[in-house]
């Protein structure tokens, strides 16, 4: 098999991070389908995800590791985890613990619609209320 054909249609993970060393994370609901996150893993993180079947990943603005829920308590259940053909890309099917998944208190992190038809400026459309209160939830010590 050639190197294309390996990472393709081989059985072997072998992701392949891009520059800064992450694979993106896309993350639904295993019950309704429905998206919660998009996310970045490193290497640590996929391991640790696939090592303890819960969702960890690697934050770009603190440029550090972190267990989805270890502060709020919404945790991800990995049920599944997919690999994309190429390797750059993750998905998880996870049964998401607590209220929510975005750090806003809202249950997925697509919470405004964005009107499609429309020329210059475009104003955002809420399309889901929070359903946790952040300041709470992620008070600083």
């Amino acid at each position: 098999m050639s190197a294309s054909s390996d990472i393709e249609e081989g059985t072997t993970l072998t992701p392949r991070y891009d520059a800064n060393g992450l694979v993106t994370a896309v993350v639904t609901d295993a019950a309704s389908g429905e998206l919660l996150m998009v996310a970045h893993m490193n290497a640590e993180a996929l391991a640790k995800t696939i090592a303890s079947g819960e969702a960890w990943y690697f934050s770009r603005s603190r440029q550090a590791l972190w267990k989805k829920g270890e502060t709020s308590g919404h945790v991800q259940r990995v049920l599944e985890l997919r690999i994309d053909c190429d390797q750059d890309a993750v998905w998880l099917r996870v049964a998401q613990e607590g209220a929510g998944a975005c750090h806003t208190g809202r249950r997925s992190c697509f919470y405004r619609k964005v009107p499609l038809g429309q020329s210059g400026a475009v104003k955002l459309e809420f399309a889901e209320a929070r359903v946790f209160d952040p300041d709470t939830v992620y008070r600083k010590p």
